[in-house]
C-alpha cells in the first residue's frame, strides 16, 4: 500500500490509486500528441545562474540526497511546480 499522508489527493487521483493497490490499473495507449507534448514540456534548453546563500544551498543538497535525487534536478522540479501553479 503508498503511504499518501503528505498528499492532499482529490477524486479522480484517489480512485487512481484505489485502482492501483487492487491491481486493476488498466494502461491507456499512449498517442504520437502526447509524446510529443510530453518531449516538449520536458525540454531543458535554458541554463541561468543564481546566488543563494550556502546554507540554503547545504539544505537542498540533503534533501535532494534524502529523495535520491541531484539538487539541480530538485531545484528544476521546483521551479517547474512553481511555474506551473502546483506550488
Amino acid at each position: 500500500m503508498l503511504n499518501n499522508d503528505n498528499y492532499q489527493l482529490d477524486a479522480e487521483e484517489q480512485d487512481i490509486l484505489d485502482a492501483y493497490e487492487k491491481g486493476n490499473l488498466n494502461g491507456t495507449p499512449v498517442s504520437d500528441t502526447m509524446i510529443l507534448a510530453a518531449k516538449k514540456t520536458m525540454k531543458k534548453n535554458k541554463n541561468i545562474n543564481i546566488r543563494i546563500s550556502e546554507h540554503d544551498l547545504e539544505s537542498i543538497k540533503l534533501l535532494a540526497a534524502r529523495e535520491g535525487l541531484r539538487y539541480q534536478t530538485l531545484i528544476g522540479s521546483l521551479i517547474h511546480k512553481y511555474a506551473s501553479g502546483v506550488l
